[in-house]
């Protein structure tokens, strides 16, 4: 399965997810889970689409390494993020405990977006254009 697919799939996963949360807070009244919710979207679902497109239509062979690590680092790191944050705002855990795991997180996902960059700056048809 190429990365656009896996991409693609995962933001997908973490859309249905950041919906849920949505819905539950309409529901339920309390939009404690706002930043949640937010960020469930916009790392997850978000970044995972774009990055699913720019494996589609900049990268043509990238390296098989750096992709996968690439992959496996921003996947893991927003779905640490995404768990971490309804955590700490549905006041599960105090701030303490998980502030080493949003850090994790976080980083990881930086990491993510830097090692995209190398790939997208390594790739030969990064200056073409997709017509």
């Amino acid at each position: 399965m190429n990365y656009d697919r896996k991409f693609l799939l995962w933001a997908l996963g973490f859309a249905v997810f950041g919906l849920c949360v949505g819905i539950y807070m309409a529901a339920s009244k309390n939009h404690g889970q706002l930043v949640a919710h937010a960020h469930i979207l916009l790392v997850g679902f978000v970044v995972s689409f774009i990055y699913a497109i720019i494996h589609k239509l900049w990268l043509t062979t990238p390296g098989r390494w750096i992709a996968r690590i690439q992959f496996w680092l921003h996947i893991v790191c927003a779905a640490l993020l995404s768990i971490g944050l309804l955590l700490l705002y549905g006041h599960m855990y105090p701030e303490t405990v998980l502030e080493p795991i949003l850090s994790l997180g976080s980083i990881g996902v930086l990491l993510g977006m830097l090692l995209m960059g190398v790939m997208v700056l390594r790739s030969s048809r990064a200056g073409t254009s997709a017509t």
